[in-house]
């Protein structure tokens, strides 16, 4: 591993040593623990959320006609405001369109009293319509509450002008 080597100069005064140490048991030892520590670490695991996808196939044939009260609409707006109603285009006024927030379980109750009212429950769905406005955390948020009230059917879209016009009458 490591070698001395004694040297005497010409005289004979002075005796030099040199010494020559073997690195390849360190580089070794060096490899050997970076390998442990790799394979005993554990990584951490990336949060994510499952969405529900349809499945592939043939869509449907014509457009869907949706009963308003067979469905719930959540509007994500700026800072931090939510917006719901059950109503369509020629029903919505700022009186349909309430305002609530995502402390508690508010949406989740809201969800949940839609769904005991609706005429067909089996094809009850929860649309949810972000406005550029909107940031990414209230969107989690809902998707979260989405799946604390177990309601499989949602949907995830632009939000039409009708409401938007609503909506803006009621923000400003």
């Amino acid at each position: 591993m490591a070698e001395v080597i004694a040297q005497e100069k010409q005289g004979g005064k002075q005796k030099k040593k040199l010494i020559r140490v073997d690195m390849t048991p360190m580089v070794d030892l060096g490899f050997l623990l970076i390998t442990f520590f790799m394979f005993t670490t554990n990584f951490t695991k990336p949060n994510v959320m499952d969405l529900g996808l349809p499945a592939k196939g043939t869509p449907p044939s014509g457009p869907v006609v949706m009963n308003q009260k067979n469905q719930v609409t959540f509007i994500l707006g700026k800072d931090n405001r939510v917006f719901y109603h059950q109503s369509n285009a020629t029903d919505l006024n700022s009186n349909n369109l309430k305002e609530t927030d995502f402390s508690g379980v508010k949406i989740s109750k809201i969800i949940s009293e839609a769904y005991k009212n609706a005429p067909t429950p089996e094809n009850f769905t929860v649309i949810v319509k972000p406005t550029d406005e909107a940031n990414y955390k209230n969107f989690v948020d809902i998707l979260d509450n989405i799946a604390i009230s177990k309601k499989e059917r949602y949907g995830i879209t632009d939000i039409k002008p009708w409401e938007k016009k609503v909506y803006t009458e009621l923000t400003q």
